[in-house]
Order: structure tokens, then C-alpha cells, then sequence
């Protein structure tokens, strides 16, 4: 380990401690404090909002700034507005039917954790850190940050930003590598909270497993994006189009493969061309598609695309300078027809701009195909035809799924955004990532007549009655 490293781990330790002595039920914020304090953090966002967009932009060499915008800054406020307005009713004591034959008032209460732990990804660096703390904020939790190493610019700023609002008892930004990451997941956190990959989300968990501190885990996995033959093409296309290539595919719930009915891979092809170049006139210097995050993840991209087309796939790109594309770390929307199946495009995740299509006879098979591998975060299926696209969908499992379209359902705060199996478990965004930050506390009220010489020994024949009673005797 580097002097360097050696400095922000102790750092870190540094940190911890300090929340960890700050923290006491007694002292944790009100409600009233809470929602006052993401109102104030939802202004300054908006006030940073052009240098969130140069930040990204300096990380990525590329980064549309509307999507920068609109997936960053304006999703991360409204996330933030719509937990601010509903925290009251969600935070507040609760009254519980009391089924049981005991009587007595049952109530849940939700209490926060205490110090929380957050890795986020560099995918969308802002994002993916600022709504999982702003969540766990609101359940009156104290927060430690560990951004991506691989977006400084970005990490830096919000570095910046939440020192200016919060002292570091409160919330704190530790960055580093590999070194910090490891030390930051090993720390005994009441919760912890990590967004990436599959393979680290492992070692995350395992890591945490020796203080039996409780994981949220959101991953990624193939998404499949499945057309049913009667799918409107054009419309379609647009759509799926939108989904596989916003951010160049560097999202973890953009369509991984498209499964389509046999004979009509060309077809689909042409028509995601189509939508392509209605999106894009110069992919090189069109500011709203955005480049690959560093020169490694190009390279293992490309390499992708090369094996495949060895393997006999066919690859169709729009037009395009390839030496300019690569100065500007930019890679072509790319359809790959067909490819072998060892082949690492359907193997491992793409997070990129490359989008295989595999061709299947029926909808069993395709079905099929997508229950054979591991539970996808996000499945899209394409239908006019409801009870065609439910069939899917019982017949399947995953994340989330959006029906007719692509990756939108991220975007509703109502609905809770999570994995399952190796997609990740645990889910946030809205009220059910209010109670993923929380204790929810069960409270079990005893009336005062109720005769306490009941519930001791020496049993009374009264209550061996009231025994066969429950029992049904």
C-alpha cells in the first residue's frame, strides 16, 4: 500500500469513529430537521448544476450534457423532492391490526440505523451516490461516501458540495482506490450500501458478512430486451434504441441482448439503424452521444466486437471515421446478429454501446433462454398484445421490468429499484428505500387490566383453557 493510501484508510478510521461517536437515537435530526435539510441540499444541487455538468463531462472526455442533466441532476432533485414530501407519513409511528389472541396495541416504529456506508459506481457518478445518501439521510442515518476513483472530477466536486452544507459527523467523502474501497467495506457500518459489479458485490458482501453488518446490493446482470412478433418496429426501435445507447450503453439496466422472432434479426437491425441515425448526424462530434468512460473499458469493448465477428457474427455500425471515433474515445452504436453463443458479448455484461440480437422461433424459446441464466436487473418486453406481454412476465423473473420500453422505470420514485439473486438484493428509491435505511422497530403495547399472575407460573386451569382455545380444542 501506498503512503498515500495509508493516509486516506486512516483517514477513514478517522471518520467512522467520529460519526460513530456523534450518533445516539436521542440526538438523531427530526423529522422537521430532515425534510428542512433536503430542501436546502436539493437548491445547492441545482446552484452546481453546470459544474456537475463539466465534472462529468472532464471524466467521461464525452458526456451529453442533457443526459447529464436530466439523468443526474434533475432525477437525483426529484428523487430527493418527492422523499422530502412524503417522509412525515412514512417516518410516523404506525398502528398494526392486532390478529393475536393477546390483546394489547401493536405499532411500528422506524428508527434510523445509524452510520452508513455508501460505494456508489462511475457510471453515473452523481446519481448513484447523491440519492442513496439522500435516502438514507432522511431515515435520520449518519453517511460516509466512497465514490468511483475512476470519476475524480466528479467525486471531487461532491466532495465540495456536501462540506458546504454538512459537517463531517454528518456526511463525509473519503476518495482513494482499490485500497480505501477495501478498508470502507471491512469498516463495522450499520448498513452499507454498494451500486457496481456483480464480482465486487461479492467481495462487498462477504466482507461485511464479519461484522454482520446488513448489505444492499445493486448490481447488474444481461437484461434481456424481448420482441414479440407483433411489436410495432418503428416505434419500437426508437425506444429500444433510446435505452441501449443513452450514456453509450453505460447503464446498468440498458438492454444487455434482444431476443426477436426467428427470421427477423436483419430486419430489426436495419430499423435500430434507422433510429440511430435519426438520433446522431456526426457520431465524433455530436456532443449528445457520449464517450466510453477510460481507454481499458474501449479496449475490452472492442475486443468484444472482434471476437464475435470471428466467431461469424455479423456486426453493423452506422457510418462512421473509426481513427477519429478512437481519439475521441467514442465507439459506434454496433448490432451484433447472431453471435456464437461462448461468446463473451453473451456472457458477461456489455455496459457499453454494442447491443447482440438473437433470433428465436417462439416466445417459449425466448422464454426459455432468459429463464436459463441468472435474474436479470431490468426485463423489456415488446407487444400490442397485454396478455402476451403478461405471459412474459409470469413466466419470467427480474429486477424491474418496463413493458413497451426501456430503462424509465428507474425513474419513477414510486417504484422500488433493486435486484434479485445475482442482479443484486435489497431495493431503494421512494418509500421502500426509506424503510431499507431504517429500523423498523415492532412495539407491543400490554393494557393495564390485563392480570399479570396470568402469564406466570403457577399455570391456572384458566389458562391451559385459554391454550386449547388457540389450539382449537
Amino acid at each position: 500500500m501506498e503512503a498515500s493510501s495509508d493516509a486516506a484508510v486512516d483517514q477513514l478510521d478517522a471518520l467512522f469513529q467520529r460519526q460513530r461517536e456523534a450518533f445516539s437515537f436521542a440526538s438523531a435530526p427530526s423529522i422537521a430537521q430532515r425534510r428542512e435539510a433536503l430542501k436546502k441540499l436539493e437548491s445547492l444541487i441545482a446552484s452546481y448544476k453546470d459544474r456537475i455538468v463539466e465534472a462529468i463531462n472532464a471524466d467521461f472526455g464525452t458526456r451529453s450534457s442533457v443526459e447529464t442533466l436530466s439523468s443526474e441532476v434533475a432525477l437525483t432533485i426529484t428523487n430527493s423532492r418527492h422523499i422530502r414530501k412524503n417522509l412525515h407519513r412514512w417516518a410516523k409511528t404506525r398502528s398494526v391490526w392486532n390478529h393475536s389472541s393477546i390483546p394489547g396495541k401493536t405499532q411500528l416504529q422506524y428508527q434510523p440505523k445509524g452510520v452508513v456506508g455508501i460505494i456508489s459506481p462511475w457510471n453515473y457518478p452523481f446519481q448513484l451516490a447523491m440519492v442513496p445518501l439522500i435516502t438514507a439521510l432522511a431515515a435520520g442515518n449518519r453517511v460516509l461516501l466512497k465514490p468511483s476513483e475512476i470519476t475524480p472530477n466528479t467525486s471531487d466536486l461532491m466532495k465540495r458540495l456536501l462540506a458546504e452544507m454538512f459537517d463531517e459527523t454528518e456526511v463525509a467523502v473519503i476518495t482513494g482506490g482499490p485500497d480505501v474501497g477495501e478498508a470502507f467495506s471491512a469498516l463495522p457500518f450499520d448498513h452499507l450500501f454498494y451500486t457496481g459489479s456483480t464480482r465486487v458485490g461479492r467481495l462487498i458482501a462477504m466482507a461485511a458478512a464479519k461484522n454482520l453488518t446488513p448489505v444492499t446490493l445493486e448490481l447488474g446482470g444481461k437484461s434481456p430486451a424481448i420482441m414479440l412478433r407483433d411489436a410495432d418496429m418503428a416505434k419500437s426501435a426508437t425506444t429500444l434504441s433510446f435505452g441501449k445507447f443513452y450514456n453509450a450503453g453505460q447503464t446498468c439496466v440498458a438492454p444487455d441482448y434482444l431476443l426477436v422472432p426467428e427470421g427477423k434479426g436483419k430486419a430489426w437491425a436495419d430499423a435500430l439503424m434507422g433510429a440511430v441515425a435519426d438520433s446522431f448526424e456526426d457520431l465524433v462530434t455530436d456532443t449528445d452521444y457520449s464517450g466510453i468512460i477510460s481507454g481499458q473499458h474501449y479496449q475490452r469493448l472492442t475486443g468484444m466486437i472482434e471476437e464475435a465477428r470471428q466467431g461469424g457474427a455479423t456486426i453493423i455500425q452506422p457510418p462512421h471515421d473509426a481513427e477519429a471515433m478512437q481519439a475521441a474515445r467514442k465507439l459506434a452504436p454496433t448490432i451484433v446478429l447472431n453471435p456464437p453463443e461462448q461468446a463473451a458479448l453473451l456472457q458477461e455484461e456489455i455496459f457499453g454501446p454494442i447491443l447482440p440480437i438473437i433470433e428465436k422461433p417462439t416466445t417459449a424459446d425466448m422464454i426459455d433462454y432468459v429463464t436459463a441464466r441468472d435474474h436479470p436487473l431490468a426485463l423489456y418486453v415488446y407487444s400490442k398484445d397485454s396478455r402476451a406481454a403478461d405471459e412474459v412476465l409470469t413466466k419470467t423473473t427480474s429486477g424491474g421490468v418496463c413493458v413497451n420500453g426501456t430503462i424509465l422505470h428507474l425513474a419513477v420514485e414510486d417504484l422500488p429499484f433493486g435486484g434479485v439473486g445475482k442482479s443484486g438484493y435489497g431495493a431503494y428509491h421512494g418509500e421502500r428505500g426509506f424503510r431499507e435505511f431504517s429500523h423498523e422497530r415492532s412495539i407491543f403495547r400490554l393494557p393495564g387490566w390485563l392480570p399479570a399472575g396470568l402469564l406466570a407460573p403457577p399455570y391456572s386451569g384458566l389458562m391451559k383453557k385459554f391454550i386449547n382455545w388457540q389450539i382449537g380444542k
